[in-house]
């Protein structure tokens, strides 16, 4: 399947009502988000399903890949157009096999050895960082650019660049060979989720020229 890395939105629905979260979630693909994960470490198959289906009808109006975090049985059921596995998650050669070829499997890599295992398991793409601290829930680990490049050139796979990125502080990237940044604050933290998505997919554009 064809997926484009350029700007990688993954959301964050905490504290916010089902609705307002999906009005977000179809502002930012209106502001030029080219892939989605959709990411509930805390909802349970039934919830995150439910979700994931009502997301997946607006990625589809806008022709946009839906991921899932981990659970391939949750992306399965929602035929959505693959997974992002972490180091902790089901191991990318199982969710290739549950998958088969046609779905995008992602990896989190933090060095070249997680990287090289993951190509050699079958990922599609490697999600790398944190490039800097987050305010997410989840356990992060920095990673400097330095290691990020030596990921892009060793893995022989496209690479994004997460963590703690925005408009602002994403030109430490240049000259990385990254395929895009995958961001969620300063997408779904946004007072207009749409601007920012456009201003953020325009500095990615411009930085990829740069490299």
């Amino acid at each position: 399947m064809n997926f484009d890395l350029t700007l990688y939105l993954v959301t964050d629905s905490t504290g916010m009502e089902e609705e307002t979260f999906l009005s977000r979630v179809e502002a930012a693909c209106r502001g030029g988000v080219t892939l989605l994960q959709l990411r509930e470490k805390q909802r349970g198959g039934g919830e995150y399903l439910h979700l994931a289906r009502r997301v997946k009808e607006i990625t589809d109006r806008w022709g946009i890949p839906l991921l899932i975090d981990d659970r391939v049985d949750v992306a399965m059921a929602a035929d959505a157009a693959g997974v992002h596995v972490g180091q902790e998650d089901l191991p990318v050669e199982a969710a290739r096999k549950l998958l088969g070829p046609d779905k995008i499997v992602g990896a989190t890599a933090k060095t070249v050895e997680q990287a090289l295992r993951a190509n050699a398991q079958g990922a599609d793409y490697l999600g790398v960082g944190a490039i800097y601290p987050t305010t997410t829930k989840v356990k992060t680990v920095l990673t400097s650019v330095d290691t990020l490049a030596d990921i892009v050139h060793e893995s022989g796979l496209p690479v994004v660049a997460i963590g703690g990125l925005n408009a602002e502080n994403c030109d430490i990237l240049t000259g990385s060979g990254c395929s895009g940044i995958a961001v969620v604050s300063a997408v779904m933290g946004a007072a207009d989720p749409e601007q920012a998505a456009r201003i953020l997919l325009d500095k990615v554009c411009t930085l990829r020229d740069q490299t």
